[in-house]
This record gives C-alpha cells, structure tokens and sequence, in this order.
C-alpha cells in the first residue's frame, strides 16, 4: 500500500499471507484520536480462519474503544476475544500536544521507534509483556516516551525475523518503502507476515 496521512501521522502496512491459506490471521489498524494517531498490529494465534476471526475481532474492539487510555483499551480487547484463539497485540498512541508517544504490547507483536535525530539513544525497543489477549492478560503497564518530528515506529507480527531490531533500516524513507524493505528482507515466507511503519509528522501548525 501507499503511505497515507491520518492526523499528525503518516504511516504504511506490508503484508504476505503464508502459503495455502485463505485468510491472515495478522492485522493492522491506523485511526485518528483527538488530539492525534492510533495504531496497532494484531496477530490472532495460530493460521487460517479461526486466527483471522480472532484477529479481526480485536481490531473491531480497538477501533470501537479508540479514545480510551491504552490499558482500558486492551482490557476491553481481552473480553471481547473471550472464546476465541486469542490474539498478540501491540498499540500506540500519538499524542501531537504534549509530543508524546504511548504504547503497549501483549505477546511478540515487536515494536522499534527509530529517532529522527541522532541523540542517543537512537532508537528505543517496545517492552513486550508475556500473555495473549483474550486468554491470559498480565499485568499491563504502558510505556510513554518524548516524540518529535520525524520519529519512526515499526511494528511487526512474528512472520517477521526479529533481525530487523537491530539493523541500520534507512528510517528517513517513505512509510511504504521502509515497510516493504523490513518485509522483503526479513519476512518468513512460510508465515503470515505484516509489518506497520507510522512516522510523526509534528503538531498541526
């Protein structure tokens, strides 16, 4: 897909579907909120439709409780997926007025902010708390960092090889270019795989 604007971000999904299946079970979601941008990556456990129907029922929850704090928000998640497979999940949220970043994760959806500017450090890892949403939720604590322009968040589902957290990625790419190149390079082709790419484009002026 294209890069595409929603609120003070610009961001783009890559995405493959393992081999012999009709359905991924990984899905994304980007929306604005006042006063900025949500995003999120969902992984429903397994492959094929059970996997996708987990997955796309806790995208239905996020989007439908968007304007809560992210530790509701998840909470909300983990009911609505009771019955289910259960799903791995990690969101942020972008808020443009006080320039800051919240996010969470439930299982190995990987998270990388890259730094726009080369201060150290450059580049921050998601911590990834164990459990799946809907089936065994831990203790949730969310993390807030300082953005500023520039800055760049990947998200990516466990098609992908957690290499790409250590790589030099060209991060002052378009949205899409960075995306496909992290799924080109490190995307298991044997596995669902999606990566996420959401760049902070500043407060509105």
């Amino acid at each position: 897909m294209e890069t595409v604007r929603t609120g003070p971000i610009e961001w783009a999904v890559a995405e493959h579907m393992q081999p012999g299946q009709t359905e991924s079970g990984d899905h994304s979601l980007a929306m604005a909120i006042p006063g900025g941008a949500l995003v999120g990556v969902v992984d429903g456990l397994g492959h094929g439709a059970e996997a996708a129907d987990a997955a796309k029922t806790a995208v239905w929850s996020i989007e439908r409780h968007a304007q809560e704090p992210i530790i509701p928000l998840i909470r909300d998640c983990h009911r609505s997926l009771f019955g289910s497979r259960g799903a791995v999940i990690s969101v942020a949220a972008f808020n443009a007025a006080d320039e800051t970043m919240t996010w969470l994760g439930v299982g190995n959806v990987e998270g990388l902010l890259v730094r726009a500017q080369t201060t150290s450090p450059g580049r921050e890892l998601l911590l990834l708390r164990g459990g799946v949403v809907g089936v065994h939720l831990p203790a949730l604590a969310a993390a807030i960092v300082p953005i500023v322009r520039g800055d760049t968040l990947i998200f990516a589902t466990d098609g992908v090889r957690s290499d790409f957290l250590h790589e030099v990625l060209p991060h002052r790419d378009p949205p899409h270019a960075l995306a496909n190149r992290v799924l080109a390079r490190f995307g298991r082709a044997t596995d669902d795989a999606l990566v996420l790419v959401a760049r902070y484009l500043g407060p509105p002026p």
